[in-house]
């Protein structure tokens, strides 16, 4: 989430609502340009994909910010052991980050 959070700090997203409980979405519901932003976030771990994304669950999430007239996007994060991607994350150890921005979710 820090990784997110400070990317849209530093595009000038105003934070409205942060939630870093489990099993609670969205993470981080912002206000940009007088426009309500939704956005989902997931830690991916390897071998998977962070671009990769449940669409049911995503379509359920877009189907309540369009409720809001708000936009829908999701972070996917995926933080990497930079000595061996198949080994956990340890802290103060070097990682690598696997983070592509955010994805708008729109009707298909």
């Amino acid at each position: 989430m820090n990784i997110v959070g400070k990317q849209l700090q530093a595009e000038g997203y105003e934070f409205m609502g942060v939630n870093s409980k489990p099993k609670k979405n969205p993470q981080f519901v912002c206000l940009r340009d007088k426009q309500l932003h939704f956005i989902v976030v997931r830690n991916v771990v390897f071998p998977q994909d962070p671009k990769t994304y449940d669409s049911d669950f995503m379509t359920k999430m877009k189907d309540h910010s369009q409720k809001q007239k708000g936009r829908t996007y999701y972070a996917g994060v995926g933080l990497y052991n930079a000595v061996d991607q198949g080994l956990p994350v340890f802290l103060n150890e070097e990682y690598i980050v696997d983070y592509n921005g955010l994805i708008e979710i729109k009707d298909e």
